[in-house]
């Protein structure tokens, strides 16, 4: 278990000293400073638990640091500890974000139990916090399939280490999820998870985001901003999209993998840090290599540890898991009673072919979860199942387009309906359509339509 760290900031010797020798003889790791100016630079370099601050300091004083800590780091704990006559102004601090404050002389047992006190309430927002991204993706790591069984196995073995991990898997698979869950089994545990896209961030914003930086604002006062590299330090660092960053971004990423420390902009003072790297990528990094799009160097750092997610056409027998699993999630989401499905609609379920994955099922589902009136979802419902695919064919149409393909577009969109209008019976529609049933046959082969007889 990583031990909480607590900074303390104070000018009189004695307090720090006693301070120090208190909180360390509870179990935490304590550096203690003597200016603002001292702990804020200490600040910039680590992360801290918590931090007790004097408000009364030579120069910066506790309020002005207490300011800038904020807009630097916002989720710190800090406890200001005020001198007799100073209690208005640490309720002041107070309401501009600290955890509480102490009187002077010092009660070194109502010091413990405030630090314990802080610390816990720190605990409970990240855990919230934690809970909040865990059920974001709506679903756990459900399945009994032998690949996501060895997915399992593979997950706690590297959770267990420190190693870099890179995960790859289709769109829509749980790379996000499966990163978690390395980290919920991983020594940093009760640190950070920090999420970084790749793909969302503008190639010249992507310095800022994992490194931080130092600029001057309009007040001609420096304003500092913790990267997600810092942010992650002791915890994990989750690079989604991996194969989307830059190359520059890349030689930048790789050199900080490789030194273990890095430079804000705006700043020449070197920052070690003790992050775990995990990245995701949906693509083939080894033909990104051949094509010169990804560095090999960067690849054989991030790739210590390589997992991959099954696609769900190749895990076909959690599908019924899956469903289940979503119909009793979205069921108390909106407050519904839970919904089965009869084998006819389960049987649409598994001739699907779910481009989207996992995500594209949870999706479909709560759909059927608020637009299925029934409590039974049967094959009557299964046009709320390509819906969104009909939408698709139709805003196919445009102007410019040959009349091969429209006519393509339109006969696929046409055979579509007729299917659905006739509950997926072939016979029927090849019928209805004045066509003979081998021939509807391969006409629904050529086109490309998904069919859920």
């Amino acid at each position: 278990m990583i031990k909480d760290k607590i900074l303390v900031i104070d000018d009189e010797a004695g307090i720090r000293s006693s301070l120090k020798g208190i909180l360390e003889d509870e179990g935490y790791e304590v550096k203690t400073t003597e200016s603002g100016e001292d702990g804020f630079n200490l600040l910039k370099k680590q992360n801290f638990d918590l931090i007790l601050l004097d408000i009364w300091l030579p120069q910066m004083n506790g309020i002005e640091l207490l300011k800038k800590i904020k807009i630097m780091e916002e989720n710190i704990q800090i406890i200001m500890i005020t001198g007799h006559g100073t209690v208005e102004t640490a309720v002041t601090a107070t309401k501009l974000g600290a955890y509480d404050f102490l009187e002077k002389p010092l009660s070194l047992e109502k010091v413990v139990l405030t630090v314990k006190n802080a610390l816990k309430q720190k605990t409970l927002e990240e855990e919230n916090i934690q809970l909040r991204e865990k059920i974001k993706p709506r679903y756990q790591l459900v399945g009994k399939s032998i690949s996501i069984q060895k997915l399992r196995e593979k997950i706690k073995i590297a959770g267990s280490t420190y190693g870099r991990v890179l995960i790859y898997g289709e769109n829509g698979t749980g790379k996000e999820l499966t990163a978690r869950l390395i980290h919920q089994q991983s020594l940093g545990k009760n640190k950070k998870f920090i999420e970084f896209n790749s793909a969302a961030i503008p190639d010249a914003l992507i310095e800022k985001e994992l490194f931080g930086y130092v600029k001057e604002d309009l007040n001609n006062t420096f304003v500092e901003k913790k990267g997600k590299l810092l942010q992650a330090d002791e915890g994990t660092l989750f690079l989604d999209d991996i194969s989307e960053m830059s190359l520059k971004a890349q030689a930048n990423l790789l050199e900080v993998i490789e030194k273990r420390e890095f430079e804000p902009i705006g700043s020449d003072e070197s920052i070690s840090f003790n992050t775990r790297i995990i990245a995701s990528t949906s693509k083939n990094l080894r033909e990104l290599i051949t094509k010169g799009k990804f560095r090999e160097d960067l690849y054989f750092k991030l790739s210590v540890i390589s997992l991959v997610i099954p696609p769900l056409r190749e895990r076909k027998k959690d599908i019924p898991l899956l469903i289940d699993y979503f119909l009793k999630y979205f069921s108390i989401e909106y407050g519904k009673k839970q919904k089965t499905m009869n084998k006819e609609a389960m049987k649409a379920f598994l001739n699907y072919s779910w481009s989207g994955n996992v995500s594209e099922l949870s999706n479909v589902i709560e759909r059927f979860v608020i637009m299925v009136q029934d409590e039974e979802i049967k094959s009557s419902h299964l046009p709320l199942l390509v819906e969104p695919r009909e939408s698709q064919y139709a805003s196919g149409f445009n102007d410019n387009q040959p009349l091969k393909q429209a006519s393509e577009i339109f006969e696929k969109e046409y055979i579509h309906k007729a299917l659905i209008n006739n509950n997926w019976d072939i016979s029927q529609t090849a019928s209805w359509l004045e066509v003979e049933t081998e021939y509807l046959h391969q006409k629904i082969k050529d086109l490309g339509i998904i069919f859920f007889g």
